[in-house]
């Protein structure tokens, strides 16, 4: 028996909503994962990519072996159901850029639970996958909106549980995303972020959250300009990100650029208009970029609103 399951790209955050919002990009990987007939073959891993995109893909850098995340979601899945992962083939078709702050890991891992949970005869609820893939991945952001598509509020429970609700975007708002040549591993991301944080920062951030929801709600481009702003991640990952804070400080003075945040834990930037001004915004990106010796891909995306899907 054979599955496959296309998944899309999510960015994560928004700006304020650290590790609780995420939402569903047009792009994709696929998993594939086949029960080999013949007995002590053992688990196969095998990485690929479209040919037009292998040159920000940089698929050196995923492991084929047991240290694969796609393996290590599927025998957490069997294991959690009283099985072993054995005589696998595991093929993993990636076109989301990765370390790049484009949930390429999970991604996988969302295609990955998907086709083991179809090969083990559907055990697995959406609850229960939505908690396995956040068991491997770390944090919900990501992996809810892989899976249910849209923009994505979440929250994982003290009981392992996850509670998301979706929530509405503005077809006018525009999504441009820059994607430079550089990858930025999460670990490192997280690693600059500190312990702990002032009570005027937290007070800032929860804010900002109440505008950004409510913003959404009302396609509010007034308020969407100060709810995109944040104070527990992005100023300390900005340092790690060269030309993020120019770019952000000279597409504010444009009128229809509603704001710039990382994507996720970078280093791509996530631009939000009422236009879809990518050439505006490529210039401006360009200009400061090439100061920094940064080349880098622009794509003007819309909201992917479906997640996980089936293939033949």
């Amino acid at each position: 028996m054979k599955v496959s399951y296309k998944v899309p790209a999510t960015t994560a955050n928004l700006g304020p909503g650290f590790d609780c919002l995420g939402m569903a990009l047009p792009l994709y990987n696929i998993v594939t994962i086949e029960e080999t007939v013949m007995p002590s073959t053992g688990i196969e891993v095998n990485v690929m990519n479209d040919v037009e995109n292998s040159d920000i893909l940089e698929l050196d850098s995923i492991p084929e072996d047991k240290d694969n995340i796609v393996l290590k979601a599927v025998e957490t899945l069997y294991n959690l159901v009283g099985q072993e992962a054995n005589e696998l083939k595991i093929n993993i078709n990636t076109n989301i850029p990765i370390a790049r702050g484009l949930g390429s890991s999970a991604s996988v891992i969302v295609g990955g639970l998907m086709c083991a949970n179809e090969l083990l005869g559907f055990p697995a609820d959406e609850d229960a996958l939505l908690s396995v893939a956040t068991e491997v991945e770390g944090h919900p952001d990501n992996v809810v909106p892989a899976v249910v598509g849209g923009v994505v509020m979440s929250s994982l429970e003290d009981d392992g549980s996850i509670v998301y609700r979706k929530l509405n975007w503005p077809e006018e708002w525009h999504i441009t995303v820059c994607v430079p040549d550089f990858e930025l591993a999460t670990n490192v991301s997280r690693s600059v972020l500190p312990q702990m944080v002032s009570m005027e920062d937290a007070v800032f951030n929860s804010k900002r959250l109440a505008m950004l929801v409510n913003a959404l709600d009302n396609k509010d481009e007034k308020l969407i300009k100060l709810a995109l702003d944040d104070r527990l991640h992005q100023p300390y990952r900005e340092k790690l990100i060269p030309g993020f804070k120019e770019i952000r400080n000279a597409l504010k003075h444009e009128d229809n650029v509603l704001g710039t945040v990382i994507s996720g834990a970078g280093p791509s930037l996530l631009i939000v208009s009422q236009k879809n001004n990518t050439e505006l915004i490529r210039n401006t990106v360009t200009d400061i970029w090439k100061d920094f010796n940064i080349n880098f891909e622009i794509k003007s995306l819309n909201i992917e609103k479906n997640g996980a899907k089936k293939v033949d």
